[in-house]
């Protein structure tokens, strides 16, 4: 008969388990592209994503998370803090070994449909059929289809605009410099929106949307302008091709995807730990639960040790073998994946970041032509999207099964 607190030492281990493979996996949605176009090499990759993970899920996660992760499975199910314990460590475990069988495959999915798909497989065990919310269940089956669809006609609009405006002029490197300020501005307004724009930043500082805007908006001039500025200075000595000008653009959005990255899948991890900590200290759990900052700090840590360990066999399937990307290629990437999470986020649809940036990729490939793009890798990715939630839901029956059997 196992202890509160042995249940405790068993979530701290799962719950770091779970953030390991958060890191090994997700390292690919922020720097794949960054990598693949040669901007950055993987060993300076896995460094900074691992120390903006870090920064994000301990400064920007939130402080307080759903007991239920996307409220796909009734909370009635948490009740019984005897049967949330174990639902908790099962939906942990089976998570993370799901996402770790995708890794040793070096494909990518989603941490966030792993955890839903565990959180069911839980529900269906602890209340049967009918806790299951199938409505929002419905919709994270249209977020495999939504958001790489939004991220694709983002990422292949983005980068002909690129090649019309840019590269197909007599000297494309004055019109990139001509143009630079309106790309930086851009990818701005998009990262300054998404830290403000209905977030709990935002709701702290007490921005409402008009005010968000106006904000992205004076900050994508202010940013644009220092931009390149900025950029000239690096390259006063290294000439002023198109592609080394957008190299220092896209190293900017990659650092941002990995930034919010941190802040948002940390949740994945440490939710469920959260849960259990929670129930352990206090015997009961509500709808939602405070997370402390050790939490967040633990799981970030746990993030970027994934990255450092294992983050490479995801990034080099995403980042190399779907298309070839350069580093127009891959800021259109970073900003068609940061644009649709933006814009799906805020309309309540549970995206992914991880099919966001395969749908970017497979935008920029398809508009130089079908040739450009493996449909062997894209194929595989898309059944491992499916089997996610399926997978993991059955795991975590399983998991629960056993551990019930025995605490």
């Amino acid at each position: 008969m196992l202890t509160e607190y042995s249940v405790l030492i068993i979530g701290y281990i799962f719950g770091f388990y779970m953030a390991w493979n958060i890191g090994a996996n997700d390292v690919a949605n922020s720097m794949a592209s960054a990598v693949g176009a040669k901007a950055i090499t993987i060993r300076q990759a896995v460094l900074i994503a691992a120390i903006l993970n870090i920064l994000g899920a301990t400064l920007i996660g939130s402080h307080v998370t759903n007991t239920i992760r996307k409220g796909i499975v009734s909370t009635e199910v948490m009740s019984d803090p005897h049967l949330a314990l174990i639902g908790a460590l099962s939906a942990l475990l089976a998570a993370a070994l799901w996402v770790s069988f995708a890794t040793w495959k070096s494909l990518p999915v989603s941490t966030t449909h792993s955890i839903v798909g565990s959180m069911i497989g839980f529900g269906i065990m602890a209340g049967g059929m009918k806790v299951i919310n199938w409505m929002k269940l419905f919709a994270v089956v249209m977020s495999w289809i939504i958001s790489p669809i939004f991220s694709l006609i983002i990422g292949y609009v983005l980068f002909k605009l690129i090649v019309r405006l840019i590269l197909s002029q007599e000297n494309a490197a004055a019109a990139a410099w001509r143009l630079s300020p309106v790309f930086i501005g851009s990818a701005c307004f998009v990262v300054v929106l998404s830290f403000l724009f209905k977030t709990p930043l935002g709701q702290q500082l007490a921005i409402g949307t008009p005010m968000a805007i106006l904000i992205a908006i004076a900050a994508s001039v202010a940013l644009g302008i220092a931009g390149r500025w900025g950029i000239r200075k690096l390259l006063a000595e290294k000439g002023d091709t198109v592609e080394l000008i957008f190299r220092r653009i896209q190293i900017g959005t990659s650092c941002y995807v990995a930034l919010a990255q941190g802040a948002n899948d940390v949740a994945n991890a440490i939710g469920p730990l959260a849960v259990i900590y929670f129930i352990v200290k206090t015997g009961s759990v509500g709808s939602t639960v405070p997370v402390p900052i050790f939490l967040l700090l633990f799981g970030g840590a746990g993030i970027a040790c994934g990255i450092w360990m294992a983050g490479s066999r995801v990034m080099t399937t995403l980042g190399t073998k779907i298309t070839t990307l350069t580093n127009t290629r891959g800021f259109s990437v970073d900003f068609a994946a940061a644009t649709t999470v933006l814009l799906a986020s805020k309309l309540g649809l549970p995206v992914s970041t991880t099919h966001a940036a395969v749908g970017g990729v497979l935008g920029v490939g398809l508009a130089r032509g079908i040739e450009a793009v493996n449909f062997r890798i894209v194929f595989q990715i898309m059944i491992y999207w499916i089997l996610t939630v399926p997978a993991a839901a059955l795991t975590s029956m399983l998991l629960f099964w056993v551990l019930r059997a025995i605490y």
